[in-house]
């Protein structure tokens, strides 16, 4: 089990709302951004003497510019049910980390300049001054969402607090106040084209790397083309997917998916990112940025197709808002949707029979699924309702004989969030990590001690960074978390694939 310096929650046999413990985070603060991070995402360097006047004024355009955000300020009524409802709360029982709490933070500023009775009596109405410590609670508290939606499921007025704290952080990066993890990174995109800085060469080198290794495995000939004009389909995945574990296998299963389906495909070294960090600061102008860099790699290269890999944000933000943000997409395919997941295509071919599928290759597994909070809540999969929920699993009941699911109440859309999410995956927030994933952890844990589960998929690749960090420090082992990907690309027998025979007879050669 991994060490912590801090205080590990306890996973006990049902899940409890924990006794309250006020300021119990407020000691962890995220590194704020450099002034040339903030200033390449065209927001000020670092916060100016009128801060204040900035930033009601940024809200104010805000509340004129989103009618939902002044619905949120305006109808909640403390009725409670989201209270237990947020990871964070339950796993650090800091009662600001509760939504309304959090809500409330922004809320008593609303009140205060833009309420008649917050301007004239504002002790009242639950008013307050926009100070430079309520400034700091918005920034420690707002970077300690996950942007995750499960309060909303449960909010019988639909106020979406992830809507709440992207306009939050809208606001603070308005008056130069970034958090660094999430504008480095989304700098690093408008400069290289992808969240880890990997320039084309080192994609190049990467993707002819997996070619031998698959070729080695297999005998097959499998490509991972990049910057291939005229393929059909463009595929745009995270670029985790070129390195981490275990994101990189499920890369390798999308190349033989496309492989023995025979469609054309390539990868594009300049739009080498699903992720878009500019929904997690909630800044439009960035997502449309970070979205023009999809649509022009489709033009330059003269796709018919585009397919998202494995990624929970980037499907939300593909699925809900690449039209807006892009489109439109009228040179694209029409008989495809646009976009496309991937878990969409490989069910497909799964039902057309393209694929010859081995299921007992994973039997070495007993399986259960993890449901992206953006992918479940935020989007749909596919041409029916819930096919978010049913597509990935049909996909993992398709390639392996033993899956289970976790207590209902912990997925599909009231699914717990990784802890990991909405740009907090840095390792300054590691205690709010660990702490965060404890409701998920424990249901994982009750289905490892009565059903014998070994692993846990995901197609999220926040969620496998996630998991893969923090599952040790509650007893389980990292490489207990894989990709749907891998599973298919296990269980997946190529055309001309090696034998098992052929593979023991090469070994005795080589002996």
């Amino acid at each position: 089990m991994a060490k912590a310096n801090f205080e590990v929650p306890e996973l006990k046999e049902h899940l409890e709302v924990p006794k309250i413990e006020p300021g119990a985070m407020a000691h962890l603060e995220t590194f704020k951004a450099k002034p040339e991070f903030n200033e390449a995402l065209g927001f000020p360097g670092e916060l100016s003497e009128n801060w204040q006047e900035q930033a009601i004024d940024a809200m104010g355009d805000m509340l004129k510019k989103y009618r939902s955000l002044q619905v949120y300020m305006d109808s909640c009524v403390k009725c409670g049910a989201c209270t237990d409802k947020c990871h964070y709360y339950l796993g650090t029982k800091d009662p600001k980390n509760m939504p309304v709490a959090r809500q409330d933070l922004m809320r008593k500023v609303y009140r205060r300049y833009f309420t008649f009775g917050g301007k004239f009596f504002p002790k009242l109405v639950g008013a307050t001054d926009f100070t430079q410590e309520v400034l700091d609670d918005w920034y420690n508290y707002y970077h300690q969402c996950s942007q995750c939606r499960r309060c909303s499921v449960f909010c019988p007025y639909g106020i979406d607090t992830a809507e709440i704290s992207m306009a939050a952080r809208e606001i603070m990066d308005r008056i130069g106040l970034g958090d660094k993890y999430s504008n480095e990174i989304i700098g690093k995109v408008f400069r290289i084209g992808n969240n880890l800085g990997l320039p084309g060469p080192a994609l190049e080198d990467t993707l002819e790397g997996l070619e031998e290794d698959v070729f080695d495995e297999t005998g097959v000939e499998v490509k991972y083309p990049l910057d291939v004009k005229g393929a059909d389909i463009l595929l745009v995945t995270p670029s985790a997917d070129f390195f981490a574990e275990p994101h990189v296998d499920g890369l390798i299963g999308y190349g033989k998916v496309f492989h023995e389906a025979g469609v054309s495909w390539t990868m594009s070294s300049h739009a080498s990112e699903a992720a878009n960090f500019g929904m997690f600061i909630g800044s439009y102008e960035n997502m449309r940025k970070i979205s023009q860099r999809v649509r022009k790699a489709a033009l330059d290269l003269g796709v018919k197709r585009i397919i998202f890999g494995e990624c929970g944000h980037a499907w939300r933000v593909a699925y809900a808002f690449l039209n807006t943000l892009a489109g439109p997409w009228d040179f694209l395919d029409p008989d495809y949707p646009v976009p496309q997941h991937i878990l969409e295509f490989t069910l497909g071919e799964i039902e057309k029979g393209t694929l010859n599928i081995d299921k007992s290759q994973n039997d070495d597994m007993v399986l259960t699924f993890h449901d992206s909070c953006n992918v479940a809540r935020a989007t749909r999969m596919g041409d029916k309702p819930g096919g978010q929920f049913e597509i990935p699993r049909a996909v993992i009941k398709a390639v392996c004989n033993n899956y289970v699911d976790m207590p209902e109440d912990t997925i599909r859309e009231a699914t717990f969030c990784c802890g990991g999410g909405g740009g907090l995956l840095t390792d300054d927030l590691m205690e709010l990590r660990v702490k965060g994933a404890m409701p998920r952890m424990k249901a994982l844990k009750s289905v490892t001690e009565e059903y014998g589960v070994t692993h846990m998929a995901a197609i999220c690749a926040i969620c496998k960074s996630q998991f893969t960090k923090v599952i040790p420090y509650y007893g389980f082992d990292m490489d207990q978390i894989v990709s749907v990907h891998q599973l298919v690309s296990n269980a997946l027998i190529l055309k001309g694939q090696n034998s098992e025979d052929e593979d023991d007879e090469s070994e005795e050669d080589a002996a």
